[in-house]
């Protein structure tokens, strides 16, 4: 299912803010890489409550950066209380999900950090899902979890730009012992200069 035509899209979409399934029918929700390009993801959001079983799932992943890609339009980034905000939205709309987890995953050989989530459409339901895929997630950043209040491997910076950071300061240093070394040949070279010239008086 998609905006748009395109590979594996079986359904495609007149109107993304009206998913075509009943309400409480869907075990589970997956939406990888699909709600930056929705222009009102938070009611996508509220759709894929809607059709999910109030034990359902929804899964989410998202990027937290990159570069800009219309598939038609690319309109959001998600940052790490992006999923207590959609709970926070929900509520507000009747409705009481819970935040499972959420983390920012490690850049994988590209630019992209993905956020990812997952919900239980109904709080009520959580300790039906014990398991927690942060557990197993090895390299991640800002990572939540239901009940907690603690932001597990907190990151101010996005690691786009503690690459940058490095870089910078690794040219820095680099253009730092260039002109170390170009001072020394400069003072060499003056000293050499001077033992060569001749000597007043003689």
């Amino acid at each position: 299912m998609d905006f748009v035509v395109g590979k594996g899209v079986d359904v495609v979409l007149t109107d993304p803010y009206s998913l075509p399934f009943d309400s409480e029918s869907v075990d589970v929700v997956v939406t990888s890489s699909c709600l930056e390009h929705s222009e009102m993801f938070w009611l996508s959001f509220n759709e894929c409550l809607r059709i999910l079983k109030p034990d359902g799932l929804l899964f989410i992943n998202v990027p937290s950066n990159g570069a800009f890609h219309r598939y038609p339009v690319d309109c959001w980034r998600f940052y790490p209380d992006a999923g207590s905000a959609l709970v926070t939205w929900a509520k507000r709309q009747g409705m009481n999900p819970a935040l499972l987890e959420s983390f920012v995953a490690a850049q994988d050989a590209d630019i992209w950090n993905d956020f990812l989530a997952v919900f239980v459409k109904d709080q009520h339901h959580v300790d039906r899902h014990p398991n927690r895929m942060i557990e197993a997630a090895g390299s991640f950043e800002n990572g939540k979890v239901f009940g907690s209040e603690e932001i597990f491997g907190f990151a101010e910076m996005p690691e786009d730009i503690r690459r940058l950071h490095d870089a910078i300061r690794q040219l820095a240093e680099k253009e730092g012992r260039e002109a170390v070394v170009n001072d020394v040949l400069e003072k060499l070279l003056a000293f050499t200069t001077a033992q060569q010239s001749p000597t007043d008086g003689v």
